[in-house]
């Protein structure tokens, strides 16, 4: 009967300020709470508290000021990994104001409110890797995001099929897009790079299904005029087609990309297509010229006949001048008076 007494009690902190669901690792300043299961934050954290892990719980909501029922001040790192968050509320975040890095990772957000952020004006770190499946929700990080002064942007393993320019802060520094499902970037997006709140920003882009087509060239040619934006750029590898399948871009040359079957418009099928009209036109002539000739074989074989007996004719006229003129009784013939 005693072994269920503590389980009935609410959890009280344990020796050093440290909760009893968490342990601390070294000094109270660093909490970690690892699948406790809990479905809302601990109430009883230390104040001098600066890095704050909570792993494989259930807190399903963050509501208003979810970590405010202690003032932790010192709070600069906070980690919400693996722990069904879903949706995140209007000033979820209250009472954290030196909060620096937010880790959100693998959560199946579903909402997050215009304020979510505010009352974190130090954020400048915010971690959303596999956190963007369950819906899309660019509009409304969009508009969480906009009061933000963020520096570095984490959004790998989210399916994205492009860039999501809606989330880039002016003077963002970093953004990570590792596995996603980006074929390219296309010359819109590339355009939308090169503005000038966007020009510091440096990209990771490794494990994408980069596709090494025609519609590849744009980004290739940017990649390589400014291959130091992109931090991972010499190991990037083509997904596909299968004959460039595991080629390094950097080693690609623009003429070699082709277009896939069915890509209308591209200048690399054009070419193709040019070529192979150009092949059939010449041999429609080609055939046309060799039913021409057989058709009229037997007048073509008169005139060659005939032309024959012209040549013939002429020679004949032109030798027998020669004759003449070289026959030595026609030249004293000629000579005397």
């Amino acid at each position: 009967g005693l072994a269920v007494l503590p389980l009935a009690v609410p959890p009280a902190a344990a020796p050093g300020g440290c909760p009893s669901a968490c342990y601390c690792v070294a000094t109270p300043e660093l909490v970690q709470c690892r699948y406790e299961r809990l479905e809302e934050p601990p109430r009883e954290l230390p104040a001098a508290v600066h890095n704050l892990s909570i792993a494989g719980s259930n807190l399903s909501v963050l509501p208003r000021a979810a970590f405010a029922a202690r003032p932790l001040r010192d709070l600069r790192l906070l980690r919400l990994r693996h722990d069904n968050i879903h949706t995140i509320e209007d000033m979820a975040l209250q009472g954290l104001p030196a909060l620096r890095t937010l880790d959100l990772s693998h959560n199946p957000l579903l909402s997050v409110a215009a304020g979510a952020f505010a009352g974190v004006p130090l954020l400048r770190t915010l971690q959303l890797n596999q956190a963007l499946l369950a819906a899309p929700l660019e509009e409304q990080l969009a508009l969480a995001l906009r009061n933000l002064s963020l520096r570095r942007l984490e959004l790998a393993g989210n399916a994205l099929q492009a860039l999501p320019a809606a989330l880039l802060p002016p003077g963002l520094e970093e953004l990570d897009l590792r596995n996603n499902s980006l074929q390219r970037l296309a010359a819109a997006e590339l355009r939308s790079l090169e503005e000038p709140e966007l020009r510091g920003l440096r990209l990771t882009l490794g494990a994408n299904p980069l596709s090494c087509d025609c519609a590849l060239r744009p980004f290739l040619a940017w990649l390589r005029s400014a291959g130091s934006r992109v931090l991972d750029a010499r190991s990037l590898r083509c997904a596909g087609p299968p004959a460039l399948r595991g080629a390094a871009l950097l080693r690609l040359r623009p003429e070699g990309l082709l277009c896939a079957a069915g890509e209308g418009g591209e200048p690399g099928q054009l070419e193709t297509a040019s070529y192979v009209f150009f092949g059939i036109v010449l041999a429609l002539i080609g055939i046309v010229f060799l039913m021409v000739l057989y058709l009229n074989r037997r007048g073509i074989k008169r005139w060659l006949h005939n032309l024959r007996e012209a040549c013939r004719d002429q020679m004949e006229g032109y030798h027998y001048r020669y004759e003449q003129d070289a026959d030595p009784r026609c030249a004293s013939a000629i000579g005397t008076p």
